[in-house]
């Protein structure tokens, strides 16, 4: 590879070769000598320069072993001093590679330093994204489970309260039919009394022979108000039942307001994890829906329940109007045994006079 230039104590030595060789040193042969380095201008400059020393030395009559003493020593300080400047500048172009080395070294292991640091937090950042999607991924699961419970008890909650409301339309057909079969037997009663009244009034004196008749009558009534009796027992035994059922409707009632409090807490859970799961949305929303429709379902329950307590209080207002009807029916009948005893006491005198 050629050099970039060349030395005047180079090109002295390939002059003094080709000299000694018997060629003519031109600027040619002094360069293929060279082996092809440096350019012509610097080898003319240089050949000059020798060939003025060279005329100036044979003008101070010097001996030629002299000037090629002298000459030898010129070459060889030269040659020192271009070896020593070669030398120096070698040292310190190894100098600044080796430093430039150590300082890319340095810089390389600062990087490699960076890198690790970089590379830890990266794996300990990676780890807690780990954890965090498991503990979203876990509060996921246990929403979901929790939700499908919640759901759970709402059907049950609606199921109970078709039952609740079964039943109270069977206990309103019984109300009225007891009310209707009151409201008959008051009137045939009252037909009943009107007719012994006028019987009272216009035959006092076929009583007799109208007692068994009368006590024929007494005895079906009886059966009557015995049977009324054991309605009115049946009908306390379901009004006990629809007290117990209303008791249980209540205590559902106060489990649907504590499942509200739990879907509202739900709700605010959903909110949270909303942040991180935009998919939940949409099943946030139908949970907001079926809460609103629950809580729409749950006033309307409270409603039948204040209704059914207006019932259930009517029907024990006729139930007391039913026992106060018996007991004045009854002591019609100790009233109509009273009279009989007294219209059957003036009879037995007469058959003692007679």
């Amino acid at each position: 590879m050629a050099r970039g230039g060349i030395y005047k104590s180079e090109v002295v030595r390939a002059r003094t070769k080709l000299i000694a060789q018997g060629d003519y040193p031109s600027i040619d042969a002094v360069r293929t000598e060279l082996g092809n380095t440096g350019s012509k201008s610097t080898i003319h400059r240089y050949l000059k320069e020798i060939e003025e020393e060279e005329g100036a030395s044979k003008g101070g009559k010097v001996s030629v072993s002299d000037a090629i003493q002298n000459m030898v020593d010129s070459l060889a300080a030269q040659l020192h001093e271009e070896a020593d400047v070669r030398i120096a500048k070698a040292a310190d172009e190894q100098k600044t590679a080796l430093n430039q080395k150590e300082s890319e070294l340095t810089t390389v292991r600062q990087e490699l330093e960076s890198l690790k640091k970089t590379l830890e937090a990266t794996q300990a950042a990676l780890a807690d994204e780990r954890s965090r999607r498991e503990n979203i991924s876990n509060d996921l699961k246990n929403e979901t489970l929790e939700r499908t419970r919640l759901q759970q008890q709402v059907i049950d909650q609606k199921d109970r309260l078709a039952e609740e409301a079964t039943l109270r339309k069977s206990l309103e057909e019984k109300h009225q039919h007891a009310r209707e079969a009151l409201e008959h037997f008051r009137q045939a009663m009252k037909e009943q009394r009107e007719q012994e009244q006028r019987q009272h009034e216009q035959q006092v004196q076929y009583l007799q022979s109208e007692l068994k008749t009368l006590n024929e009558n007494m005895s079906l009534k009886l059966h009557e108000v015995m049977q009324a009796n054991q309605e009115n027992t049946r009908l306390n035994t379901q009004l006990s039942r629809a007290e117990g059922a209303l008791n249980e409707a209540r205590a559902e009632l106060i489990q649907a307001k504590n499942l509200m409090e739990e879907l509202e807490a739900s709700k605010l859970n959903e909110a949270k994890l909303e942040r991180l799961l935009v998919e939940q949305k949409s099943t946030s929303e139908d949970l907001k829906y079926r809460n609103q429709e629950l809580q729409t379902k749950l006033l309307e329950a409270s409603k039948q329940i204040q209704q059914q307590e207006i019932e259930l209080t009517t029907a024990k207002a006729a139930n007391a109007t039913r026992e106060d009807f018996a007991a004045q029916f009854n002591k019609f009948l100790e009233m109509i045994d009273s009279k009989v005893t007294h219209s059957e006491s003036p009879t037995q005198q007469n058959e003692v006079t007679d």
